[in-house]
């Protein structure tokens, strides 16, 4: 491809991904020169190493004040590289940048910020770090050959990985088979992920995308099927992770689909993630985890679909308290509050159920679920009644065993409202749609529950008021009240419902029962 096509091409693909909203910066890249690898002497046949080739002309490209680096179809046998500002890699159709077996191959790199990081990895394929304005970009191909490393996390290096960097985008490309994360980017500002493809199953913690500590970062139309996490936010130092938007993504994961946490010490501001689709997950769904301290502070998740997930949703506030330093100072309990989803619909979730679970004397707060229909396996004969608090153990929705209630188990909440919701089961269940304890300030609006026995059950509850709500056939107990006061049944359906409550501390009006 001549230079002037290429800078057709290379433009339209930033269009399409929205990055020409950015002032100019990439229009500034592609007007500059085009250096080609081969070039440099690349001789892209997949046996020989072309690391150095690829080298020259980055930094070629850097010297030369910035530009675009084209990889021609070909197979580049390659072991670490070094991005450079103002630098993009272009990978045409055909091209693959394939990850040398070698782990000497790839040089060790210490960034300044600190993080829990240090600790996973010093080493990656591609590698920057305090560059201004860099991007991956193309139809092309880069394959870490995961399958080639074995052992801990150091002896495995990350597919790309880039530090304290700004205007960064990263687009269109595949990316296959990372030895440890596929991607992390760590202290990052004005992020662009847009259109990948990724398939990383060759090893273990293969992450799919890792945003960590980073601010304004878009991630859009990507598919993403990983060994590990598919999307996950971390905050492994003391900073933030902050107005991140995720849309349009397809997800699938023998971990979870969308997670936050476990490392949550910086915390998390203005996270949204909507129009995704998610489907053959391990574990969760949509997985909420703060347990390393931290400030989780506005979460919304919207226009979501799942498929064979075990659990649809897990929240958890928990105390593993782990520093982001080796030997630092423990950090003390996080706060996680101010989580909306809405609009999902799940099939295939497993018999353990949903929670929603802070620890005693911190409580998660003001959280919504809003329309939400969850069809669960159900077929659990025999409902556990305590539950494990478990307040340091490692966050995942199996980790209390299996719960109370089929659907939804919240406790140590405070301000929980659940409107539209609907969860119901392929074979029956002798547990509650819904277990709340130690809740307080409750609502359930419009709510429909299927259960066979008692449906909802309260105990420790402060302020609660049903309203709205009714169950999916028949039930022999809708509400049991457990130590609870200040709980108001007003304007429900409860026709299909042998006894409407038992317990004190209740109040009823204009409900329709049974004949």
């Amino acid at each position: 491809m001549n230079e002037s096509n290429l800078r057709r091409k290379f433009l339209a693909g930033l269009a399409g991904a929205g990055l020409l909203a950015r002032p100019a910066a990439a229009q500034t890249v592609a007007a500059q020169g085009v250096f080609n690898v081969v070039q440099f002497g690349a001789v892209r046949n997949g046996r020989d190493f072309d690391t150095r080739a690829i080298q020259a002309a980055i930094d070629a490209c850097a010297a030369a004040g910035g530009g675009v680096v084209y990889f021609p179809p070909g197979i580049y046998n390659s072991g670490g590289l070094r991005l450079r500002s103002r630098v993009h890699l272009y990978l045409e159709a055909g091209a693959t940048l394939l990850g040398s077996p070698h782990l000497d191959d790839y040089p060790v790199t210490v960034p300044k910020i600190r993080s829990y990081t240090d600790n996973y990895t010093e080493r990656s394929l591609l590698y920057g770090e305090e560059l201004e304005n860099v991007g991956l970009h193309g139809e092309g191909t880069i394959d870490g050959r995961g399958g080639a490393f074995k052992g801990p996390y150091k002896v495995r290096p990350y597919l790309i990985r880039l530090i304290s960097c700004r205007n960064v985008s990263v687009t269109g490309l595949t990316l296959r088979d990372s030895p440890m994360w596929v991607q992390h980017y760590l202290d990052c500002e004005d992020v662009l992920i847009h259109g990948l493809i990724v398939h990383s199953h060759a090893n273990q913690n293969n992450d799919g995308l890792d945003i960590d500590c980073s601010r304004r970062v878009r991630v859009s139309d990507c598919v993403i099927n990983s060994q590990d996490d598919a999307i996950v936010l971390k905050s492994t130092s003391d900073r933030p992770t902050r107005d991140v938007t995720i849309t349009n993504c397809v997800l699938s994961s023998t971990c979870n689909a969308f997670k936050l946490g476990t490392e949550s010490n910086g915390g998390f501001q203005e996270i949204v993630l909507s129009n995704c689709a998610m489907h053959d997950t391990r574990l969760s769904g949509i997985a909420i985890e703060m347990v390393d301290g931290g400030v989780l502070d506005g979460v919304q998740v919207s226009n979501v679909t799942m498929r064979d997930v075990q659990s649809a949703i897990f929240i958890r506030l928990g105390n593993r308290a782990r520093p982001f330093v080796e030997g630092g100072a423990r950090p003390g309990v996080g706060t996680l509050r101010n989580v909306q989803i809405s609009n999902v619909k799940a099939t295939g979730a497993n018999a353990i159920g949903c929670a929603v679970s802070g620890i005693p004397g911190h409580n998660i707060e003001n959280v919504i679920l809003r329309d939400i229909s969850i069809l669960f396996v159900g077929g659990v004969t025999e409902a556990p009644d305590d539950v494990p608090e478990n307040p340091e153990a490692y966050p995942e929705y199996k980790m209390f065993g299996t719960l109370p209630a089929y659907g939804f188990f919240c406790r140590h909440v405070r301000n929980l409202r659940l409107a539209g919701v609907e969860t119901r089961f392929a074979k029956d269940d002798v547990r509650p749609a819904l277990v709340c304890h130690d809740v307080e300030d409750l609502e359930l609006d419009g709510c429909r529950f299927e259960a066979r026995r008692r449906v909802v059950r309260l105990r420790d509850v402060r302020r609660a008021l049903v309203r709205g709500c009714r169950t999916a056939g028949p039930a022999e107990l809708f509400l049991e009240a457990e130590r609870s006061g200040e709980v108001s049944l007003i304007g429900n359906d409860f026709s299909q419902v042998r006894q409407v409550r038992r317990g004190e501390g209740v109040f009823e009006a204009a409900n329709r029962t049974r004949a």
